[in-house]
């Protein structure tokens, strides 16, 4: 199994890069953890609609461009699905089951994600109705991988 983490932006924090590798780490018990991250583009304060769209339609490009025909794509949006943790790593169990190889998780940048992205998704996922900043969503997803990896196992970490 190989997971596949297309984020738009490069992440700073060092207590972030700190999380993120431990689960990472912890990840690689039961898959291959591929972090790929894309420029964002710049987005003026007073953008107009138009010049959004294009930043969206740029964004989603170079995203779409790291996909293969064959990944399960997972997009992380606010309107997405709400899954209980068990929920998830049923959905991800699912998704190995039907014979995907690699589980592609995008996260956008602070406009979100272009139509054309959440079109080629699989599955859209919203971890809950709160906006969080894309580098500490990099952190909640990666954990949340690996819970949903130890559920399967039978894991006490769930717990």
């Amino acid at each position: 199994m190989k997971i596949k983490i297309v984020t738009v932006g490069k992440l700073k924090e060092k207590y972030l890069k700190d999380g993120i590798a431990e689960y990472t780490k912890r990840i690689s018990r039961f898959a291959t953890v591929e972090i790929i991250e894309l420029a964002d583009e710049k987005n003026p304060d007073k953008a107009s609609e138009s010049e959004n769209h294009k930043i969206l339609e740029i964004e989603g490009n170079r995203i779409l461009s790291k996909l293969g025909e064959r990944d399960f794509v997972v997009v992380l949006a606010i309107e997405g699905k709400i899954f209980s943790s068990e929920e998830f790593s049923k959905q991800l169990e699912q998704a190995s089951i039907k014979g995907f190889s690699t589980l592609t998780f995008i996260i956008g940048g602070s406009l979100g994600l272009s139509p054309a992205v959440k079109h080629r998704a699989n599955l859209s996922v919203s971890f809950g109705r709160l906006t969080l900043p894309h580098q500490l969503m990099r952190l909640v997803l990666v954990e949340q991988i690996y819970r949903a990896f130890t559920i399967q196992q039978g894991s006490p970490y769930h717990k």
